[in-house]
């Protein structure tokens, strides 16, 4: 169910076989990115259980979700734009249903994070299903 998005990264992925080749592509992902506008790092956007400050700002427009974010660590940066890629232009209806755990692993994210690091993805998850789930 992963996006055409995602399936890119799992495409780049693949032909990056060393660990360090793909965490300077996730970082890459992360630099892409359109900064956070600063008006929305604000305490109702900051998601708690991160080793970094991390904000994520949802919006839901015709029933579609998407997601824009920003942290202070470039490699959870990156991971911002690996989620976005995985959950942004879904119908708000289908996020939760995403196996972002399964998507992910496909990746071998799960594998190469640290611990601090892996309850910071699933803190920002957590709160992505959330807001998809009160808003469906």
């Amino acid at each position: 169910m992963a996006t055409p998005a995602f399936e890119d990264i799992v495409e780049d992925f693949e032909f990056l076989e060393d660990w360090e080749d793909r965490y300077r592509h996730v970082i890459e992902q992360g630099k892409a990115m359109e900064p956070l506008n600063d008006a929305f790092k604000v305490p109702a956007t900051k998601v708690n259980g991160c080793a970094s400050q991390v904000w994520l700002h949802p919006m839901i427009e015709g029933g579609v979700f998407k997601f824009d974010g920003d942290s202070d660590a470039l490699i959870v940066r990156g991971l911002i734009a690996v989620l976005r890629s995985l959950y942004n232009g879904l119908p708000v209806g289908e996020v939760p249903k995403v196996d972002a755990g399964g998507e992910l692993a496909r990746l071998g994210l799960n594998d190469h994070l640290s611990a601090q690091r892996s309850n910071g993805l699933r803190s920002m998850i957590e709160r992505i299903r959330d807001v998809a789930q009160e808003n469906a």
